[in-house]
């Protein structure tokens, strides 16, 4: 059985890399897992890719901050089988939402933002990290932003959480890595585009000024087949012309 099972988001890029991987070629039985926080239509997508990649395709719903969802997610993950790839993409609150003052943010926000960018990447690396031990292979991806490496203002929530993010990357990395799992930071510098046309002009391109969705997906999937080596830890992308509005990242 040929299987990929993803969870719900409103990233483009994202998008992108569920069709990447899935259209990759793929040992029976491999899972691919990616976990996120925000809802969609990742349903109608999962049955496209299924139909035009001709594998079996599953949409998971999971919340993140929660230790019980997570598990009860993974245990139905990984009863189709081991997972190869995790993409883990989730944030609280989303990037694109306005700055909030630091006298405005509440312990619950800033918690429940640590809990999603943070303690969710800690759980759902727990579930996978095991069968990718035993298997002497494996690929972590945690997708950050600007706010993982600059604090913000009125971005409190979302950069402690990130920073929190990166630490647990580069954790991870140093004491896995030895075991064959490849676990990388990718920083995404810059506005995200539109998967469809509406991101692009009329002859079809991309704007200068947003970082290209199908790029994050190809480089994604460039670092899950990296030779040994020479392993990224982490990666900036960014779009080739600076957006005013680059602090806006998922």
């Amino acid at each position: 059985m040929n299987a990929r099972s993803f969870h719900e988001t409103d990233s483009s890029h994202l998008q992108l890399c569920f069709e990447t991987f899935a259209y990759a070629p793929h040992n029976e039985a491999d899972t691919m897992m990616n976990d996120f926080m925000f809802l969609g239509n990742l349903s109608r997508l999962a049955e496209e890719i299924a139909l035009e990649a001709k594998a079996q395709v599953f949409a998971i719903r999971m919340d993140c901050s929660d230790s019980k969802s997570v598990r009860e997610a993974f245990e139905g993950v990984l009863s189709l089988g081991f997972v190869e790839v995790l993409v883990y993409n989730a944030c609280e609150p989303p990037a694109a939402s306005p700055p909030t003052s630091f006298a405005a943010v509440t312990l619950h926000s800033f918690e429940r933002s640590l809990a999603v960018s943070a303690v969710g990447a800690f759980h759902c690396a727990q579930h996978v990290i095991p069968g990718m031990a035993e298997r002497g292979r494996g690929t972590i991806i945690f997708t950050g932003s600007s706010a993982s490496l600059i604090g913000f203002a009125g971005r409190c929530e979302l950069s402690c959480g990130k920073f929190a993010l990166r630490g647990l990357s580069q954790c991870l990395a140093r004491e896995f890595q030895s075991s064959g799992i490849h676990v990388v930071h990718a920083v995404i510098d810059g506005v995200i585009g539109l998967a469809s046309a509406r991101g692009r002009s009329s002859r079809g391109e991309q704007s200068p000024t947003l970082v290209d969705p199908d790029a994050i997906a190809q480089t994604y999937w460039h670092i899950h087949t990296q030779k040994k080596g020479a392993w990224t830890q982490e990666i900036d992308l960014r779009a080739s012309i600076d957006s005013p509005t680059s602090t806006r990242v998922v």
